[in-house]
């Protein structure tokens, strides 16, 4: 019980990485809310959490409004009194060279990314600061790390958490809050399976990368990075802060 009375606020957490944390938080004692833009997947995240004997809470969110933002991070406080750890998780993954990128799909994606990310810590910090302490995981990836061809506006968000999270925690590390970043590879998710079905280019996109990304010859497991931001909010690591965690496979040592 590594997070026994911990309060939890997990972004993006109806489905795929998200879902799992929240399931591994309320197994180590978490009091967790997940948000997410659509009801019915974060109820089936409820419902899924309840087949594990766990429970998690929701409310309905989108990380790209700043009211939404405000009323996900005022909820939980209401209803915990705290918030202990706020994992910045959700996010999307758009295709496209920089000159083919729309202004509206760069647009839109930085919202949620980037936005969404600075918009829920700007909410939280408050609330950690009078408690004098907390935990602030935000997801970035590889590709926050080094860059691939062929989706440049992802990559740029991406980077942006990367500089946002060493920025985050040199400004708070003396205020007793831990700001790091997890940096997953290719991960087996509904956000990965959406992509493959909707976006044309996408199968050929990522047999492309397969040499790449698949060190291990394989795809990563949303159960796998869950342990690994479990693992930056224990309080046993209280040293760690401005770490970019890479759980990617061996990707980055190439």
């Amino acid at each position: 019980m590594r997070l026994k009375d911990k309060v939890a606020l997990i972004t993006g957490g109806s489905m795929g990485i998200g879902k799992a944390t929240a399931i591994l938080f309320a197994k180590e004692g978490a009091k967790v809310v997940i948000t997410g833009r659509n009801e019915k997947n974060l109820k089936e995240a409820v419902a899924d959490a309840e087949k594990e004997g766990v429970e998690i809470d929701y409310v309905v969110s989108d990380v790209s409004k700043e009211e939404d933002c405000k009323k996900a991070v005022d909820y939980t406080v209401s209803k915990y009194g705290r918030i202990d750890i706020l994992f910045n998780n959700a996010g999307i993954l758009p295709l496209g060279i920089t000159h083919e990128t729309s202004v509206e799909d760069w647009d839109n994606v930085f919202n949620i990314n980037v936005k969404g990310t600075f918009l829920m810590s700007k909410y939280t910090i408050p609330h950690m600061l009078k408690q004098g302490k907390g935990c602030i995981v935000n997801n970035s990836s590889v590709l926050g790390l080094k860059a691939i061809p062929g989706a440049a506006a992802y990559n740029a968000t991406k980077g942006a958490i990367t500089q946002l999270t060493r920025s985050m925690a040199l400004e708070y590390a003396d205020k007793g809050i831990r700001v790091n970043g997890i940096c997953p590879g290719t991960i087996w998710t509904p956000m990965v399976e959406g992509f493959l079905r909707e976006v044309p280019q996408a199968k050929q996109f990522l047999e492309e990368m397969q040499p790449i990304t698949k060190s291990l010859g394989r795809f990563g497991k949303p159960e796998e990075i869950a342990h690994a931001v479990l693992f930056l909010c224990d309080d046993n690591v209280q040293f760690m802060t401005g770490t970019m965690l890479s759980v990617d496979g061996g990707w980055i040592a190439k």
